[in-house]
């Protein structure tokens, strides 16, 4: 397959696809006479494994290191769990986040004219007294 036809499948752009191969997030792609890249099914399958993983929050430097241990061998399962591991609390922690900014803004609209308004205004005549 060619890099267009893999990048429809993946739904990855070309330049990131090439960036994956260039940085190691993905094993080097084979490529014909003339040196155009010759995409095969366990390509496909690494881009789309890594582009999963960058989605699920992993950073660049994490998504290489985990890589890297999964070349070492199954000895490294622990140290490849435990990097999945702190991605999952990272989330957690940020969902948490997200879910208190979801209840303030959920209680500013159910109490706009009562709450809102007040503040509102409050704020408005500070700026204006200043």
């Amino acid at each position: 397959m060619n890099i267009k036809k893999v990048s429809e499948l993946s739904g990855v752009s070309a330049d990131t696809i090439r960036y994956y191969e260039r940085i190691g997030l993905i094993p080097p792609v084979k490529r014909n006479d003339n040196g155009i890249r010759n995409f095969d099914e366990e390509d496909l399958r690494w881009i789309v494994f890594s582009r999963q993983m960058r989605n699920a929050g992993l950073s660049i430097e994490s998504l290489v290191e985990y890589l890297t241990l999964f070349q070492v061998g199954n000895e490294t399962v622990p140290a490849r769990k435990e990097i999945i591991a702190d991605q999952i609390g990272e989330l957690k922690e940020k969902a948490s986040e997200l879910n208190t900014a979801i209840e303030r803004l959920e209680f500013k609209l159910a109490n706009y004219d009562e709450h809102m308004i007040p503040a509102e205004n409050a704020l408005r005549d500070f700026n204006m007294n200043r």
